[in-house]
C-alpha cells in the first residue's frame, strides 16, 4: 500500500496552517462544542510537499426513493500556482456503496469514466499522466476509503468532477437513516506517516437530501445543527446545509453566528490580512439524517423493477416488511456485553458507557449480565454474570465511569473470554461494541469461525466509525445469525443501542424463505435469510423474464411454529424508471462473492468472477477501477464507452423521476401478506422508543420548515 502512494505523488494540498494561531486563539470557547478527528476526508498531499492545491467547492446531492439512494458528489479543485498539480482526494467508503459513475471536466466538456480492470486502468492513467494530457483515476482500498486521483489541474485553473454511488436503503422499526461519512478513522499506518491533509472546502459547501416516500414520513431530523429540513409533503422532504463564503464567515459545523463572530475577531487580531481565510466548510464530520415513518402503516410487499421494451430479462428489487406477530420473550437469558476500551475509543468511550447504561435498563429482572473489556488484552469487569436488577446495574455503571480507553484492538481475545463464560442452560446473546480493526491477535475471519463454531449464541454488533473492518465484523455476526448495525461517531450511539437491545428483547422469524412462482426468477441474491429480527426489512434482488402476475409465498418458522404469508406480485413487461437496479443488483452479487472469500479465500474463479459482474455493470471494486482520458484516447486505445452510456441512461431517470409523482411500489394492498402493522420506534422500541431517545440525546438541533401543498403550488 505504501509503495503505491508513493507512485502516485502530487502537489495535491497539504493542511492550511495560515491562520491556525490566530484560530486557535478563538477556539478555546468552543472546544467542548467541536469534536476534530485526526482525519476526514480531503485533498492529500505527500508529507513535506508543501503548498498545494484548494477544494473550492464541494456539492452533494442525495436523492432517496424506492428502497436506494443516489448520491452525487460534485468538486471543484482550483490551481493558485504557476506550475500544473495533481490532485489526490480520499473519502471513506459509505456503508455497501456501488460506485460505477465519475466524470471528469475537460475543456469544458464532461468526460464519463470507464471501469477496466485495476491495473490496466492504473497503466493507462499513469500513461497518460506522462503525456502531460488530462485524465482520472477513482480506486476502492479495499473496505477503507475510495482514493480519486486527478491530473492535472492546470496552473491558474480550476478543474470539476462528479462521482455517483448508489446504496441499498432498508427502514428498521419504521425508521430510515442516512449516513454521508466524512471521518476515516486512520487505520493504515502507512497512510498516515505519508500524507498529509487538507479537509477543508475554500469557498462553497452544500448538503440537499431530497427524501421522497411512497408512504407517509411522519420526522425527518439531521444531525449537523445547521440543516434546515423542509417538508414538501406528507411522503416529501428536503434536508439542507448551504455553506458559502461571505466576508470570512464559516457556516459549517454547527457554529452559532455567535461563535463565527468570535472566531472572526479572534483571527483579525492576531492577523487581519488573513481575515478571511477561516474555511467554509471542514470535512470532519459525519452527516447523518434519520426519517420516521407514520404509526400504524401495515406490512408490506414492495417492488421496484427495471426492464427495458424487447428484453428478455428485466432486474428487480423485492423489500419485504414484517407485520407484527413476534411476542416478547419473557424467560430470563443472559447478556455478554465485550467493549472496545481501545485507543481509538477514547473520544466515544463516554457515549458507549451511556449505551450500555440504557440497554442494561431494558433488560428484565429475570435477565443476568456481564461486562468484558478489551483492548491489548481482555478482562472481565463483572465478578461473572451478575442480577439486571437497577441497584446492581447502576453500581456496576459507577465501575465502568472509572475507566479510560487506551492500547490496541485484541478483539479475538475478548470473544474468546466471552465464549469461556457461556452457560450452556440458559440462552446467551453477545452484544460486541468496536470501531476499529482486530489488530492485536487473529484477525482473519476464518479464525473468528472456529473460535465459534462450537457454542450456540447470538451476536449482535455496533460497528462505530468508519474505519472498524465492516467485512470481518459482519461475516461473523451474520455466521452467529446476528445482526450488526453501523454507528457513526456523530451519531446517536445510545439511541442504536437502545435499538438493538429491544430486537433481542422479541422473537425473531427463523428459516425465512421467499418463493416465486408465475414469473421465472433468477440469481437471487442474498439466497436465504436464518433470522430475521424485529423490525428488519428483507431485501431482496435478482433477475426475472417474461412478465405478468406471480404469486409470492414466504415461508418461515416463529418458536417452532410454521407461519406462511401470500400475496400476488405484478412484474412488468416495460419498467425503465429505474436503470441503477442492474447496478445494484450486481453490487449484491460481488459482496455474496466476497462473503465467499472472507470465509474460504480467494480463489480465481471468485476473483473472475466478480471482476467479471463488475466489468459488465462498471462498478468499483478491489479488482476494477474507473479511468478517464480524453474521448479521442478511449477511441484510440479501442475502449468501448459502455459505461458512459448507462451513466446517460441513469441520469436521464432521474431527471424523468424527479419530475414525476411518487410511485406507489407496493404489491399487496389488495391482498396483504401480512396481517398486523408494521414495527415502529414505540411499538417495539423498548419503553422509550428510540424516536424519543433521538430527540433527548445530543444531536445538533435542526431548523423546521412546513411548506403546505397549497403553498407549494402557489
Amino acid at each position: 500500500m505504501f509503495e503505491r502512494l508513493k507512485s502516485l505523488i502530487n502537489n495535491g494540498i497539504s493542511k492550511d496552517t495560515v491562520g491556525r494561531s490566530a484560530l486557535a486563539c478563538g477556539i478555546f470557547a468552543l472546544a467542548t462544542l467541536l469534536s476534530v478527528p485526526a482525519q476526514a476526508a480531503g485533498l492529500l498531499t505527500p508529507v513535506g510537499g508543501g503548498p498545494g492545491l484548494t477544494l473550492a467547492q464541494q456539492h452533494v446531492l442525495v436523492t432517496l426513493e424506492n428502497g436506494y439512494s443516489v448520491t452525487e458528489v460534485e468538486q471543484i479543485f482550483k490551481n493558485p500556482h504557476s506550475t500544473d498539480r495533481d490532485a489526490q482526494y480520499s473519502f471513506p467508503v459509505p456503508k455497501h456503496a456501488a460506485v460505477g459513475e465519475f466524470t471528469y471536466w475537460i475543456d469544458g466538456q464532461p468526460v464519463h469514466a470507464e471501469v477496466m480492470k485495476k491495473q490496466a486502468a492504473r497503466d493507462l492513467h499513469n500513461r497518460e499522466k506522462q503525456q502531460g494530457r488530462e485524465t482520472a483515476l477513482v480506486e476502492k482500498d479495499e473496505y477503507r476509503t475510495f482514493e480519486v486521483a486527478v491530473s492535472p489541474v492546470r496552473a491558474g485553473k480550476d478543474v470539476k468532477i462528479r462521482l455517483v454511488y448508489l446504496q441499498k436503503q432498508a427502514v428498521d422499526h419504521s425508521m430510515g437513516r442516512y449516513v454521508y461519512p466524512l471521518e476515516e478513522g486512520g487505520v493504515d499506518g502507512a497512510v498516515d506517516a505519508f500524507w498529509s491533509r487538507n479537509e477543508d472546502v475554500a469557498e462553497a459547501f452544500s448538503f440537499r437530501m431530497k427524501l421522497r416516500s411512497a408512504y407517509p414520513v411522519d420526522a425527518v431530523r439531521a444531525t449537523n445543527g445547521q440543516a434546515t429540513v423542509t417538508q414538501i409533503d406528507s411522503g416529501e422532504w428536503e434536508v439542507l446545509i448551504d455553506a458559502k463564503t461571505g466576508n470570512g464567515a464559516t457556516r459549517g459545523n454547527g457554529l452559532t453566528d455567535a461563535q463565527i463572530a468570535e472566531l472572526e475577531v479572534a483571527q483579525s487580531v492576531t492577523n487581519p490580512a488573513q481575515s478571511n481565510t477561516l474555511p467554509v466548510y471542514s470535512l470532519n464530520k459525519d452527516i447523518v439524517v434519520y426519517w420516521r415513518l407514520a404509526e400504524n402503516l401495515p406490512g408490506s410487499v414492495d417492488l421496484v423493477t427495471y426492464k427495458e421494451a424487447n428484453a428478455s430479462n428485466g432486474t428487480f428489487m423485492l423489500t419485504l416488511t414484517p407485520g407484527i406477530d413476534l411476542a416478547p420473550i419473557t424467560e430470563g437469558r443472559d447478556w455478554v456485553f465485550v467493549l472496545d476500551a481501545s485507543g481509538s475509543m477514547q473520544s466515544k468511550f463516554a457515549s458507549l458507557i451511556d449505551g450500555v447504561r440504557r440497554a442494561l435498563g431494558s433488560l428484565n429482572p429475570a435477565d443476568r449480565f456481564k461486562i468484558i473489556m478489551f483492548s491489548n488484552n481482555a478482562y472481565e469487569l463483572t465478578n461473572g454474570y451478575m442480577s439486571a436488577d437497577s441497584a446492581t446495574v447502576e453500581t456496576m455503571l459507577k465501575k465502568m465511569d472509572s475507566l479510560h480507553a487506551g492500547g490496541s484492538t485484541n478483539l479475538y481475545d475478548g470473544l474468546k473470554s466471552a465464549v469461556k463464560s457461556l452457560d450452556a442452560d440458559r440462552t446467551t446473546a453477545i452484544m460486541l461494541v468496536t470501531d476499529g480493526v482486530a489488530n492485536v491477535g487473529p484477525s482473519k475471519l476464518t479464525k473468528f469461525l472456529k473460535l465459534m463454531e462450537k457454542v450456540d449464541v447470538r451476536i449482535f454488533t455496533a460497528i462505530m466509525g468508519n474505519s472498524a473492518n465492516e467485512p470481518l465484523l459482519e461475516g461473523l455476526t451474520k455466521h452467529m445469525e446476528g445482526f450488526a448495525m453501523n454507528v457513526s461517531n456523530d451519531d446517536d450511539i445510545v439511541g442504536l443501542m437502545m435499538q438493538m437491545t429491544s430486537k433481542v428483547t422479541h422473537e425473531a422469524m427463523h428459516n425465512v424463505k421467499v418463493d416465486i412462482d408465475g414469473v421465472r426468477t433468477r440469481d437471487i441474491t442474498p439466497e436465504k435469510f436464518s433470522r430475521i429480527y424485529r423490525g428488519e426489512q428483507i431485501v431482496m434482488f435478482g433477475k426475472y423474464s417474461g412478465d405478468g402476475v406471480a404469486d409470492l409465498t414466504i415461508n418461515t418458522e416463529i418458536s417452532g411454529e410454521k407461519k406462511q404469508y401470500k400475496t400476488p406480485v405484478n412484474f412488468p413487461q416495460v419498467a425503465t424508471d429505474n436503470p441503477e437496479l442492474e447496478r445494484l443488483w450486481a453490487f449484491a452479487t460481488i459482496q455474496a462473492l466476497k462473503e465467499q472469500q472472507d470465509i474460504v479465500g480467494v480463489t480465481d474463479d471468485s476473483k473472475q468472477g466478480i471482476t467479471d459482474v463488475a466489468l459488465n455493470a462498471g462498478l468499483v471494486t478491489d479488482y476494477t477501477s474507473l479511468v478517464v482520458v480524453r474521448n479521442e484516447i478511449f477511441e484510440q486505445e479501442g475502449i468501448a464507452r459502455n459505461n458512459a452510456a448507462r451513466v446517460e441512461r441513469e441520469q436521464q431517470a432521474r431527471q424523468q423521476r424527479a419530475n414525476a409523482p411518487i410511485v406507489q411500489t407496493a404489491q399487496d394492498t389488495n391482498q396483504p401478506a401480512f396481517p398486523a402493522a408494521r414495527h415502529t420506534t414505540s411499538n417495539g422500541g423498548g419503553s422509550v422508543g428510540m424516536w424519543m431517545i433521538l430527540l433527548m440525546s445530543g444531536l445538533g438541533f435542526v431548523r423546521l420548515v412546513l411548506s403546505q401543498r397549497a403553498a407549494r403550488k402557489a
